[in-house]
């Protein structure tokens, strides 16, 4: 039980420094240009 609640808090503190790692290298602007393309194409605007 105790190695559960270590694995998850690594887990969530993996999460959230990659999400910073993200926002700091502006990636989110690579991310959000593809999901826009993909919607644009998947209804034939683009």
């Amino acid at each position: 039980m105790k190695y559960k609640k270590m694995l998850c808090a690594a887990c969530i503190a993996l999460g959230i420094s990659l999400m910073i790692a993200g926002v700091a290298t502006k990636d989110y602007e690579n991310v959000f240009r593809k999901a826009a393309l993909i919607c644009y194409e998947c209804i034939g605007i683009g």
